[in-house]
């Protein structure tokens, strides 16, 4: 089957708005380090967890209603579902400690190294998939990413150990992944 210009990859624009996306997310991430410090240092992968699910079922809930009363909206939920998503690879390579205060460029260079690790299975899995998630609803990014965090939660019950699963490391670059895509669409409507 010949490719037509619905099916041929576009993935030179998905890297860039990828990266636009994520420098967007980076500029929270450090900007909230500078307000906060590195407070979330003290959180254990399963507060981080419970993060997550707070911001991802927010955003269901948004997009079920319609309307929110706070005025935050679905886009800088899923902003914090990469920064979250980030910290909680950050704190499974580093482990959390009340004493790890970082510096905002400490913080900064460790959600690079997070980010591009991130980036490089985005690359993979992309190929691999063909931009399939650029025919998806955002709903179904919000509900993919519910699901990981639940399986996340199932694996930390389970005190780590799985048979024949990935582990958190995959689950949580998954989330970020999804998390941007739907911010590139969002961005796109």
């Amino acid at each position: 089957m010949a490719e037509t210009s619905q099916t041929k990859p576009n993935y030179p624009a998905t890297l860039s708005q990828y990266d636009e996306q994520l420098s967007l997310c980076k500029t929270i991430f450090v900007n909230k380090s500078k307000d906060y410090g590195t407070s979330w240092r003290i959180m254990r992968p399963k507060s981080i967890t419970d993060q997550l699910f707070i911001k991802a079922q927010r955003i269901r809930t948004l997009e079920e209603k319609g309307i929110t009363k706070v005025g935050d909206g679905i886009e800088g939920e899923f902003q914090a579902l990469v920064n979250y998503g980030l910290m909680a690879l950050i704190q499974l390579a580093h482990k959390p400690s009340a004493d790890a205060n970082l510096s905002p460029d400490d913080a900064k260079q460790l959600y690079e190294e997070q980010a591009h690790t991130v980036r490089q299975i985005m690359i993979a899995k992309n190929h691999d998939y063909g931009e399939a998630w650029r025919d998806m609803r955002i709903s179904s990014f919000t509900d993919l990413i519910l699901n990981k965090i639940l399986r996340i939660k199932q694996i930390e019950d389970n005190r780590g150990q799985t048979l024949v699963s990935e582990g958190f490391d995959g689950h949580f670059t998954d989330i970020v992944n999804y998390a941007l895509f739907a911010l590139i669409r969002l961005n796109e409507e």
